[in-house]
């Protein structure tokens, strides 16, 4: 109580200074979310899983790039001169009237020039660009495969972190209801030892357990609201955003599933970390294929139309004519010799390739490695969960017993703490046993592919 009271006091003084605007807006009403309403909330709003849907349309506008290579290029350009100075030239004097074998000077350049040119090229062949138009494809698939990937890794987080919130709060409402019989049975204790039929030390005793049962309480309420903030921020929903979780009684199909998961076999064709690998490998021959055919002759079309005006006096420019010449041609460009460069670049593209290929080998052994550690640790957590369950049912008889005979005057109510004790302890190992279950089998369902 003194929590809730503190809690309330520094919310409500951090809240003062938005009074008078919260009067004006709308109260954020609870969510409800069973756990697949979660995963796609989470895939359209969680930061990472947005950026890389942005890099499919990164990638989409740069393969628009690309294709504009291929397509005419076409520009104009205006430039008007005005020769403040004009430049001169040293002629023969007798040009001038001058006698022979003396020099004078004479401005060819006009004072005022200006110039209207358009121009436009056409690529015919370019064996560099003729893959880099083939590569499009595969280039956006890589992306949409990143993409997917990123949003598996949400749905795969967001499922641990949306159990563990249920598990907490389960445990929390469960270690309630232990603390509020502790603290009757004190009272029924207070009783017995103000009429003089208790020691002390049983007073003090159950005081004791009581203590520890109000702590546990707290510890367990602060995992729950950093169970449920974890959950909001996998899931990129305001941290303020109150949500209640609708799909809590999963224990029962536990089982089931879990076998059902056990029964399944990898394949690579499931990871999209396999198809990623098996799309760079596509782009790394494209890039080899590349390399190899820029050393081929590159041919193109051109072709220009220019008007060209020049005057000492700026008022004959919209008088005097232009002079217009127009021209088009065909451009080869044929590599001699590089310096070797293209061969080094065709060798790095091998290497790539070897890379690429050794990545994915290594991508199957570890698929291989991950579902068979995933299955064994799912088959151990299973086991240990049934055994804390068996546990904690004799836990629970041990007290409910320890309680009767408490009540019926033939036991002590130092066998109703320490069967209290022992029944807490049971619990807490079956929640984490159960919360083992949850995470292997979210990780064995990665490893074999289930969270596309």
């Amino acid at each position: 109580m003194r929590r809730l009271l503190i809690y309330g006091l520094t919310l409500t003084i951090g809240l003062l200074p938005a009074l008078a605007k919260a009067q004006t807006e709308v109260t954020m009403e609870p969510k409800l979310l069973s756990l697949q309403e979660a995963m796609d909330y989470a895939v359209k709003n969680n930061s990472k899983a947005k950026n890389a849907r942005i890099d499919i349309l990164l990638q989409k506008a740069k393969n628009a790039e690309i294709t504009g290579i291929a397509l005419p290029q076409l520009s104009a350009e205006g430039q008007f001169t005005d020769f403040i100075t004009p430049q001169k030239t040293f002629v023969p004097g007798e040009f001038a009237g001058q006698p022979k074998g003396t020099f004078t000077t004479l401005q060819f350049t006009p004072t005022y020039n200006s110039t209207a040119t358009g121009s436009a090229s056409q690529v015919l062949f370019d064996g560099s660009v003729l893959v880099a138009l083939q590569a499009r494809n595969a280039a956006i698939k890589l992306y949409e495969q990143t993409a997917q990937l990123s949003e598996q890794e949400v749905r795969y987080n967001v499922q641990k972190a949306y159990y563990a919130f249920v598990i907490a709060k389960r445990q929390y409402k469960i270690l309630n209801t232990s603390l509020a019989n502790a603290r009757s049975m004190g009272n029924d204790v207070g009783i017995l030892y103000s009429n003089g039929f208790a020691e002390k030390i049983d007073v003090d005793r159950v005081e004791v357990q009581v203590n520890n049962l109000a702590t546990d309480s707290i510890r367990i309420g602060s995992l729950i609201d950093v169970s449920e903030q974890l959950l909001k921020f996998q899931m990129g929903m305001d941290i303020n955003q109150s949500v209640i979780l609708t799909d809590t009684s999963f224990d029962r199909n536990i089982e089931q599933s879990t076998n059902m998961l056990l029964a399944i076999e990898a394949d690579y064709d499931d990871r999209t970390e396999f198809d990623l690998l098996q799309t760079q490998l596509k782009l790394n021959q494209y890039d080899l294929k590349r390399h190899r055919l820029s050393g081929l002759p590159t041919l193109a079309a051109f072709g220009s139309v220019n008007y060209n005006y020049a005057s000492n006096t700026f008022s004959d420019i919209v008088n005097k004519p232009y002079i217009f010449y127009s021209l088009v041609g065909l451009r080869l460009n044929v590599k001699v010799f590089d310096g070797l460069q293209r061969y080094s670049r065709v060798k790095q593209a091998k290497y790539n390739i070897q890379k690429t290929e050794n990545d994915i080998d290594n991508i199957k052994l570890a698929i291989d490695f991950q579902t068979a550690q995933s299955k064994t640790t799912l088959k151990n957590a299973l086991l240990a969960m049934k055994n804390q369950e068996r546990t904690l049912n004799l836990a629970n008889g041990v007290l409910e017993l320890a309680r009767k005979k408490y009540k019926a005057g033939v036991g002590s109510n130092t066998e109703v703490t320490q069967a209290q004790t022992e029944m807490l302890q049971s619990q807490n190992n079956y929640f984490n046993a159960m919360l083992d279950v949850i995470n292997a089998q979210s990780d064995l369902q990665k490893a074999i592919g289930q969270f596309k």
